[in-house]
């Protein structure tokens, strides 16, 4: 998965192999598939599957059709430990725990907003470029 040093973005799969559960790309945005149907293949035709998924970072509902041997890309999700240095206006510095690198992000979870306070420990996704507060630990 890694290319001259660089961690590769994304993945070619068979749309077919998508599991609900899954992350795939939808028009570029990372999303969570929370349901698939499949349907059987016709006299004339293939498998076809339809699915339903949610954004990563959106949270907007997107549906996808199309034949079960069509490709469909799949995000490298970097999960991460941080720990949040400081909280400001609906943004939050974060430092990497291994790499001790410092950055901001607006995105997360919404329950997990009154829990993040200086010092606290998190689990974080790094997504195409995109970072996203995903749980506390502890």
């Amino acid at each position: 998965m890694e290319r001259s040093g660089r961690l590769e973005m994304s993945h070619p799969a068979d749309l077919g192999s998508v599991k609900e559960g899954s992350y795939i790309l939808l028009e570029g945005e990372p999303c969570r598939v929370v349901q698939v149907d499949r349907s059987k293949p016709g006299k004339h035709g293939s498998a076809k599957i339809r699915l339903f998924a949610i954004g990563v970072f959106t949270g907007s509902k997107r549906s996808m059709v199309g034949p079960a041997e069509s490709k469909i890309e799949i995000p490298t999700i970097d999960k991460r430990s941080g720990q949040v240095i400081s909280v400001g206006q609906g943004t939050y510095q974060i430092m990497d725990m291994e790499t001790f690198q410092t950055f901001e992000t607006s995105s997360v979870e919404e329950e997990l907003k009154p829990k993040l306070q200086p010092g606290t420990e998190v689990e974080y996704w790094n997504v195409l470029d995109k970072v996203k507060i995903m749980r506390v630990k502890g």
